[in-house]
């Protein structure tokens, strides 16, 4: 499944995932919670499956954020909501959201269901070794309403995955704010949305292009260059390789039924503009890979695709 099912699936699970961070329903929810603006309640919701733990291991695990960012939060969020606290009130907008979105009816339908158990029995298969994030999801229990036990399983997935590709970019030598530059010299996404949001200075970030030129990534006009490609793409690769195995445990035919089942939920989402055109994971939603080629071996030479 090298190069296919793993990329075609997160390009389908990352928006419905998404709705943690953009959905109106998750920002109220911890409003109500007493957690303090935005980047609290961030932290929060997406830290507490990890339990009361201080602003290093966040910092750490989530990567690309300045430590100042995650410590204005952390460890001062669970002061005002334990770690329990913060995983039912994210189920509880989890239900909503998506019962907005999708309708009554799509929730409590037989497709939403199979895509559930499939997602859940992918979840519940990775192999979380090294991979804390996912661990701490993989952890929790299963829900009784299927699309908010569907959008757990995702949300393990996508933290599994991400475990792996801050693993891929450490094996590189590619620290957070050099990967974030990369990326975005690669127009995948807003390098002002980027520095900004994740509380990088100017200089922090003009050092992290030097740096990336000095090793003969980045051009001087500020494009990567055909190593920097290179590069890009080889942790791209690796991302995708290291989040095979769930999916290879569900089996191709199964694992493209799910990406077929999650892609109405996933453009329907997009659709929405809830996630905006400059989101730091570079998600676009198109052109979409198409799962039933994914099924099929690649090509001799065919190369990664990058996120």
């Amino acid at each position: 499944m090298a190069d296919g099912l793993a990329r075609v699936l997160w390009e389908r699970y990352e928006p419905v995932h998404d709705l943690v961070y953009f959905a109106p329903e998750a920002h109220r929810a911890a409003d109500e919670l007493g957690l303090r603006g935005f980047w609290m309640g961030y932290f929060a919701l997406r830290a507490a499956p990890l339990g009361p733990v201080a602003a290093p291991v966040v910092t750490s695990s989530f990567y690309v954020f300045h430590p100042d960012r995650v410590a204005r939060a952390l460890p001062d969020a669970w002061s005002y909501a334990g770690p329990q606290d913060v995983l039912e009130a994210r189920w509880r907008a989890m239900d909503e959201a998506m019962t907005r979105l999708f309708g009554p009816e799509a929730v409590t339908g037989a497709h939403m269901g199979e895509a559930a158990d499939l997602a859940w029995e992918a979840a519940a298969s990775a192999d979380t070794a090294g991979r804390v994030l996912g661990a701490a999801n993989q952890a929790l229990e299963r829900p009784a309403r299927p699309h908010v036990r569907l959008w757990q399983a995702l949300t393990t997935l996508r933290e599994l995955r991400g475990d792996g590709h801050v693993a891929a970019l450490v094996a590189h030598g590619i620290g957070p704010v050099a990967a974030m530059a990369l990326k975005a010299a690669a127009g995948e996404t807003d390098a002002t949305v980027q520095r900004e949001t994740r509380k990088w200075d100017l200089a922090a970030w003009r050092a992290a292009e030097a740096d990336l030129r000095e090793r003969g990534w980045l051009g001087e006009d500020g494009v990567p260059t055909p190593a920097g490609a290179a590069v890009r793409a080889e942790v791209e690769a690796r991302t995708d390789a290291a989040a095979e195995q769930p999916w290879r445990a569900l089996g191709a035919d199964r694992a493209a039924r799910l990406a077929g089942l999650l892609e109405p939920l996933a453009r329907r989402v997009l659709d929405t503009g809830l996630i905006p055109s400059a989101n730091p994971v570079g998600l676009t939603g198109d052109p979409w890979s198409d799962p039933r080629e994914a099924a099929m071996p690649p090509a001799a030479g065919a190369g990664p695709r990058e996120s």
